[in-house]
């Protein structure tokens, strides 16, 4: 009977122990640095980024991976060529949520292919190659999913305002903004 007790003990201690491995290797591999933003915050930067924004969003959600999982990938390459590599992130991001409690589905498929379609529209003539840019639509399960699973790390942040680096990207952005619509309106004016 004691026998039964020690074992239980000793299994709930390695339990217990390798719980605390896993949460200190999180923290030791900088992921305790997160720092999540809102779906309208994502959505703002990626338009006034001309769809850029998801670029670097990428990059970030294959470091986190790539440190989580000790993956060996370069993560810049797969947001540079997230056309071979955002169904796999998709799928990471589905699965990674789903251990963290996510109750919301998904898509991988449908997202990535709707993304793609979308992005390729970019080949359209003026104004249309513009529509391209709802194909950030297609990437707001996915970045819901992972706001979410990355919340549940405790010392992940909430970014309630934009930091310097996205200040830069709004106000070079509205830039372009304004310059596009300076030339549709001399375009439309002069035809």
């Amino acid at each position: 009977m004691k026998s039964n007790q020690i074992k239980s003990n000793q299994i709930k201690s390695n339990q217990i122990k390798s719980n605390q491995i896993k949460s200190n290797q999180i923290k030791s591999n900088h992921i305790e640095n997160l720092k999540v933003i809102s779906v309208n915050k994502f959505i703002f930067l990626s338009l006034i980024s001309f769809g850029l924004y998801p670029i670097w969003w990428m990059f970030k959600a294959w470091r986190f991976f790539l440190i989580k999982d000790k993956l060996n990938i370069m993560p810049a390459a797969r947001a540079i060529f997230s056309i071979f590599f955002l169904y796999s992130l998709f799928n990471r991001i589905k699965t990674y949520a789903k251990e963290q409690g996510y109750i919301n589905d998904f898509s991988s498929g449908w997202m990535y292919l709707g993304y793609l379609i979308t992005s390729l529209l970019v080949r359209l003539p003026d104004p249309y190659w513009l529509i391209s840019l709802c194909s950030i639509i297609f990437l707001i399960p996915a970045f819901k999913a992972l706001n979410y699973a990355q919340k549940q790390i405790e010392t992940t942040i909430k970014q309630e305002k934009f930091n310097t680096p996205q200040i830069i990207l709004i106000i070079i952005g509205s830039i372009m903004w304004l310059l596009i619509l300076f030339s549709f309106v001399i375009l439309f004016l002069y035809k």
